[in-house]
């Protein structure tokens, strides 16, 4: 008689709560990753729309409509040179399993472009 026999099985159940713990991280990493590219690009599209409209009330609106995140904090400042916008955003750590584990993170990023010649 073989005594192994149904032995993967049992080492498959044992081992699957490590997998699936391995595999959520792995999902929130890159929600993670995809946020902070986007709170990027919402930067660098306010820095372009203020200095473009020569006017840095249009960094915040720019910056909001480039990416579907909300809430997303903008800041925009304006030097006789350039105009820098930093954009903040708090990132949810709501992927099951490792939502519990970690706590939310803030995702940043700043753009600083310089003014158009008129």
């Amino acid at each position: 008689m073989n005594r192994d026999r149904g032995q993967a099985t049992v080492e498959f159940a044992l081992t699957l709560p490590v997998w699936c713990l391995l595999l959520t991280s792995l999902v929130q990493v890159a929600v993670l990753a995809r946020d902070r590219l986007a709170v990027q690009h919402a930067a660098r599209e306010g820095a372009r729309a203020a200095v473009l409209a020569d006017d840095i009330g249009a960094a915040g609106p720019a910056a909001r409509t480039a990416v579907d995140l909300s809430p997303l904090d903008v800041e925009a400042r304006a030097a006789p040179r350039d105009a820098t916008v930093v954009v903040r955003h708090v990132d949810r750590t709501d992927v099951p399993l490792i939502g519990a584990l970690l706590p939310d993170v803030t995702v940043s990023a700043s753009a600083t472009m310089a003014w158009e010649p008129p």
